[in-house]
This record gives C-alpha cells, structure tokens and sequence, in this order.
C-alpha cells in the first residue's frame, strides 16, 4: 500500500495540507483517482447513505456528478488530532434544469498511518441560490486558485 502524505500525526500545517489536497482532488471530479486517497475498505456515511469501499466510492462519485454540474467546492480545517480531522465545507452546482445550488456541511475524518482516509462521516445541507450569488468561479476541474477567498473570507 502507498503512503499519501501528509501522514498522521497531523500537525496545524499537516492537516491544512490534507485539507487542500482533498479539496483540490475533489474539484477535479475524478472518481477513480479521488478514490485512490481512501483506504481499500474506507467506510463513509455521506447524508443518509452508508459506501464503503473504493468501488462503492467511485461508483458514489460518479452518480453524485451527473446530477451534480458544475461542481466547485472550498474546505477549510475545523480541527484536527494525531489521525482524524474535521472540515466545513460548502460547494456550489447547478441541475440538468440549470437551478444552482450551495451546499454546506461538515466532514469527521479518520486516517491510517499511511494517511489514507478509513473514514469519512459528511453532513450536508442543499441552499437554493440564484445564479448571481454563486461565489465559486474559477475554472471548472481545476483547483481552487491560491488568491481565490476560502470560506471564512466569503463569509460562508
């Protein structure tokens, strides 16, 4: 099995890291490579549906961004301890119609020492938005740019 550093024990800096790392993986909507970054047995609980597994999560990615358009996501580190941390998050997207959406929400994870993600607990709500009052533009599949505003700067 591969390490993906940053490995645990997390330190301030360490966790930050894995943070962007996992936001910018995210954003550019890959499942099989995201799903490199869990563990072969990885359990989540995304909303009220229980994956566990590589395949259940590629298959979970998959299905979450065909209804999912225009996926743009920020994290930002809530707090961290030798092997878990907890983000908030919030992501922007539209439907097949071409009504947006932010969603918001808060992610517990657990790492193994090779700094693979065991699991992930997320807990999300969807905001109907206007178009106009998106906040996320930048390119599409690429990550968030450095001097793009996270979360608390957005005041999101």
């Amino acid at each position: 099995m591969s390490a993906r550093p940053p490995l645990p024990p997390f330190t301030f800096e360490t966790a930050i890291q894995k943070v962007r790392a996992a936001e910018d993986g995210w954003n550019g909507r890959n499942p099989e490579k995201i799903a490199l970054a869990y563990t072969e047995d990885s359990v989540w609980r995304n909303r009220a549906e229980f994956v566990q597994g590589r395949p259940a999560i590629v298959a979970f990615l998959t299905r979450k961004w065909v209804r999912e358009l225009d996926y743009r996501l920020i994290k930002e580190l809530w707090a961290y301890t030798d092997n878990r941390i907890a983000v908030r998050f919030a992501y922007e997207w539209r439907d097949d119609s071409g009504h947006w959406f932010r969603s918001y929400g808060n992610e517990n994870w657990e790492f193994d020492a090779n700094g693979l993600m065991q699991a992930r607990h997320a807990s999300i709500n969807d905001l109907p938005i206007a178009q106009s009052d998106r906040k996320m533009l930048w390119d599409l599949d690429a990550p968030r740019p450095l001097a793009h505003a996270g979360l608390s700067d957005l005041g999101l």
